[in-house]
Order: structure tokens, then C-alpha cells, then sequence
């Protein structure tokens, strides 16, 4: 897309400024790729001068997303203060077990303006908080109040490719989720508002544990069927353990819920369903996982949900027999025999 001086004039005049993108995954290097494209001032940071360095230096990041070269108004950083100095709106996009110490790197650094974005998905394993929950913790309930959740479907490499996609971004401030739908909707992304930010964060977190079910599932060798059920019940559960910890059940039934559910339970690109695809072969999930360059967000997340779960008396079966398979020793045959040998019941 080229950006006219015209264009360049009007987004002056409204008041669009500098976007700090906290991660350089592949994620974040997408999202960054997709404010740039556009024209904005973005800075991408990265957890090291190493990597930062690397990223100048081939102009596209070769390791999680290549092939898209980065724009002209796209800059690299290894300092976290010089990505956020002055920045309007500020995208957090780092793996979750690994969020805490950047919301308390950068407290002290956040523009008191900008916008907060948490764009990563999963429930903080050891203390078992929704992530804005963490950041309320680090840098301050007024942090916290402000920030908004960005979830859905969205494959970062289709993203970053200009694929058709649409998001939620939800809040409790709903002028902080506004601006954000306003600046992230360009292109071919769509953003939808939502206030139900407990029920999108859990939404976004859970459905990686039922893509790993569905992994499990069809490394075994089942079919559509399974996957279906699994999908369905998948969804059920989210909405059983999200309502009661204060979600709307509507929430579940869109974007962030089904929608999310849909795409990581069945799209080749998912981690979560990769790593459950070779465990359901007969592989240990240490080898899985080690493996890996990205991070299978689903893996902690089982522990937390299943956590959550008996804390607030909630009934999840597939998550159960998910942790089962991955952390009890559980083969995924008897796990899959399990959840048939429940006691019979009414759907709803």
C-alpha cells in the first residue's frame, strides 16, 4: 500500500503516532509489518541487542516470519526505553509465561497516553492471572484498567501476507478499545470491539488447549468426526470455565471464542495442534517441544486451566485429559477412552 502525502497529512492531523511493538516473534513482527505498511512510525523491539542487530542487518526476520522485507518506517531496537519513548501506542507481544518481567521492564518507560495492547494469549502458569491481570500487577491498576486484549483468528503468517482477517479488541475502557479498532483497522484487517475483556482473554487462552486435544486426536489417526466433537465440546468447556469466572457466553460463540477455536483446532499453521499431532504419534512432549523455534502456548496453559478448574469448581474433561496426557503419563488411546466412558447425558 502507498501512503500519499495527503494521507500522511490526515493521519498528522488526527493524531497517529509512533507504535511500539514489544516482541519480535512471529506475531509481532506481523502486527509491526502492518502498522508500517500503512505508514506509521513503528519500533520493534526485541528481548536482545543480538537478535535486534540481526534483524537490521537482513531487514526482515528470517527466523519467524521471512520473506516480508520490513518498510522504511519500520525500526528495530534491543532497548526497551528507546521503543517506548514517546510511543502512542504500545503492543505488548512477548509468550506469556515470559510477560511479567517485560510489563516490569517497561512500568517506568509507559507514555502515560498510549494506548496498551495485549496481543499474547494464555493464563500466567504459576499464578494463574489473565494477563492484563499481570500487567495491573507490574505497572499499576491504572495500567491495567486501560489496557486492552487483541484476539481471533489470526495466523500471523497470513496477517503478514494481507490475508482477509478479522480480530476483537476488547476492554473495559471502551474509548481505549475504539482507538485501537481505529488504528489497527487498515488494509485487510478487521477489528471488532467487545467489552468482555475476562471472556476474550480466557477464550484466547483455553482454545490452544483444544487444539492440542485435536493434535492428539488426529495423531492417533482419527478422523472429522473426532475433531468435530472435540471442537464442539472444546467450545463448551471455554464457556463453562469463562462464564463463572465472570465472562459473557456470547463472547465464546465469536471471534475470540469459535472463531479462534475453529482456525488453531484445524489450520496447518497452529503450533498447539502440532505439538498434539506428534504426542498423539507416540512422541514425548519434551522432544516435541524442544524442537520447536516458537512456543506452543497451549502446553502451560493446560496446567493453568485444569488449575483454574478445580479452584472454581468447574467440570472440563478434555482439559483434564489433555494435562493426563501430557504431564500424568497418560497414553492418548486411554485418554480418548476416558472421555468416551463418561456418564451419558443431555447436551445442553
Amino acid at each position: 500500500m502507498t501512503i500519499d502525502g495527503g494521507e500522511r497529512a490526515t493521519r498528522r492531523a488526527r493524531g497517529v503516532g509512533k507504535a511500539a511493538v514489544l516482541g519480535a516473534g512471529s506475531w509481532g513482527t506481523a502486527l509491526a509489518l502492518h502498522l508500517a505498511r500503512s505508514g506509521d512510525p513503528v519500533v520493534l523491539w526485541a528481548r536482545s541487542q543480538e537478535a535486534a542487530r540481526a534483524l537490521r542487518e537482513t531487514g526482515e526476520n528470517t527466523v519467524y516470519l521471512g520473506g516480508h522485507r520490513f518498510p522504511r518506517s519500520l525500526e528495530v531496537t534491543g532497548q526497551l526505553s528507546a521503543a517506548l519513548r514517546d510511543a502512542r501506542l504500545v503492543l505488548f507481544v512477548v509468550p506469556a509465561q515470559h510477560l511479567r518481567p517485560v510489563f516490569r521492564a517497561a512500568a517506568s518507560n509507559l507514555p502515560p497516553s498510549a494506548d496498551l495492547v495485549i496481543a499474547s494469549k494464555g493464563i500466567e502458569e504459576k499464578s494463574l492471572l489473565r494477563l492484563s491481570e499481570v500487567l495491573a500487577r507490574e505497572a499499576g491498576e491504572e495500567a491495567g484498567r486501560r489496557a486492552t486484549v487483541l484476539s481471533g483468528p489470526s495466523f500471523a503468517a497470513e496477517v503478514a501476507r494481507g490475508d482477509p482477517t478479522a480480530v476483537v479488541v476488547a476492554g473495559e475502557d471502551a474509548r481505549a478499545a475504539e482507538r485501537v479498532q481505529e488504528r489497527l483497522s487498515r488494509d485487510n484487517l478487521r477489528v471488532y470491539c467487545n467489552r468482555d475483556r475476562v471472556g476474550v482473554e480466557l477464550a484466547g487462552a483455553f482454545k490452544n488447549v483444544v487444539a492440542i486435544a485435536t493434535g492428539i486426536a488426529e495423531g492417533i489417526g482419527f478422523g472429522s468426526n473426532t475433531r468435530a466433537a472435540l471442537i464442539t465440546r472444546g467450545m463448551v468447556e471455554m464457556a463453562r470455565l469463562g462464564t463463572r469466572m465472570g465472562g459473557h457466553p456470547e463472547t465464546f460463540a465469536g471471534l475470540a471464542g469459535a472463531g479462534d477455536l475453529i482456525l488453531t483446532c484445524t489450520g496447518a499453521l497452529s503450533r498447539n495442534r502440532s505439538v498434539g499431532l506428534e504426542v498423539g504419534r507416540g512422541r514425548k512432549l519434551q522432544a516435541v517441544l524442544s524442537g520447536m523455534r516458537m512456543v506452543a502456548e497451549g502446553v502451560a496453559t493446560t496446567r493453568a486451566v485444569v488449575a483454574l478448574a478445580e479452584t472454581h469448581g468447574v467440570e472440563m474433561p478434555i482439559a483434564g485429559q489433555v494435562s493426563a496426557v501430557l504431564f500424568g503419563g497418560t497414553s492418548p488411546r486411554d485418554a480418548v477412552a476416558s472421555l468416551l466412558a463418561r456418564p451419558l447425558k443431555e447436551e445442553a
